[in-house]
């Protein structure tokens, strides 16, 4: 009972933070908008200065919005599949969805140099390319699905999963080798992450689904808690395994597959913020750590675009590099003075 005010006080303080971010974020970029005319813009959109308000809710409101929903369902994805495998190296990718979302968009943007006859995609534009990525995820999906009904052993189905990511990146290497520099070059900036593509129907999408791997996830509670004391524990409070794995890598499949086809790979966010979540809050009770991660993962996000943006600068720079930059020497730091992991 002592620890729920300091719950509490945590919760105020990441709330607060997750507002004066997403407010801060949206102020600044390459058009400069003051901080007041910001305000005056969210509670008012009938303003003076329409460039403003045009810019504000037709861009960067959407933006700031996507880091939201990619920050929070990707760490709550990590969080997840490190609950599942017990394993402080997991994240939302172990499964190999994400990498098959990468192959659905290698394939659309690289599959003509090598398969001239059958795939010719000339020309894309970022729904296609959303379409290509989703179904290469959600064909993994089922795979993964199908195999964790053959597969008793949870740390198995982490190296078969493994294995999936091992095939696409396999795959995604052949077609770069034989792809047209242009082509190799769209690749490429796609998989650097973007958060800026998106528009109020595909926002609208990625919101969805972020919501229902959060429902998923909110079910499975009791599930996670248990997990964490191993299967054979978790057997005997009366957890059936099988449906308790198929609920948390559908949740996860969703989060991170949806996330993928529409933002690209975004590195880091999942495995970091649930080790800095339970190092924050000194608990491993996922009714806590569930709320948590959503905060402090979009928290990070909106941190990280707004320093991708640069504001004053035309310039963006690539969200994954920023992820990796500013978010490591914070968990090395967090590790350090904590000395210990606690997972």
């Amino acid at each position: 009972m002592s620890k729920q005010p300091t719950f509490a006080i945590h919760f105020i303080v990441l709330l607060f933070g997750l507002i004066a971010c997403f407010v801060i974020n949206i102020s600044l970029g390459s058009v400069s908008i003051s901080f007041i005319d910001t305000i005056k813009v969210i509670f008012n959109s009938a303003t003076e200065e329409s460039s403003n308000t045009y810019i504000i809710w037709n861009y960067r409101i959407p933006k700031a919005l996507t880091a939201i929903f990619v920050g929070s369902g990707l760490s709550l994805s990590g969080l997840l599949m490190q609950t599942l495998f017990r394993n402080p190296l997991a994240g939302p990718y172990v499964l190999g969805i994400s990498s098959g979302a990468s192959l659905g968009a290698a394939l659309l943007i690289m599959g003509s140099s090598l398969f001239s006859g059958l795939l010719t995609f000339s020309a894309f534009n970022d729904i296609t390319l959303a379409i290509a990525s989703s179904l290469g995820s959600f064909l993994v999906l089922i795979v993964v699905l199908s195999v964790a009904t053959k597969v008793k052993d949870t740390m198995a189905l982490l190296i078969i999963g493994l294995m999936f990511g091992s095939i696409t990146a396999a795959i995604v290497s052949v077609l770069s080798y034989f792809t047209k520099a242009e082509k190799l070059q769209q690749y490429i900036f796609w998989s650097f992450g973007s958060l800026g593509n998106l528009s109020w129907k595909q926002l609208a999408i990625v919101a969805i689904c972020t919501i229902l791997g959060i429902l998923l996830s909110i079910l499975s509670i009791k599930s996670l808690n248990a997990f964490l004391l191993g299967e054979n524990y978790a057997k005997s409070l009366g957890v059936r395994l099988q449906k308790s794995r198929y609920t948390i890598i559908v949740a996860t499949g969703l989060l991170a597959g949806c996330i993928t086809a529409f933002a690209g790979p975004i590195a880091f966010v999942g495995l970091a913020v649930p080790h800095v979540t339970r190092q924050l809050f000194h608990t491993t009770d996922h009714k806590i750590l569930i709320p948590a991660v959503l905060f402090c993962g979009a928290i990070l996000m909106l941190v990280c675009d707004t320093i991708a943006q640069m504001p004053g600068s035309v310039s963006v720079l690539p969200i994954n590099a920023i992820t990796s930059i500013f978010g490591a020497p914070v968990v090395i730091w967090l590790l350090i003075r904590k000395k210990k992991m606690i997972f």
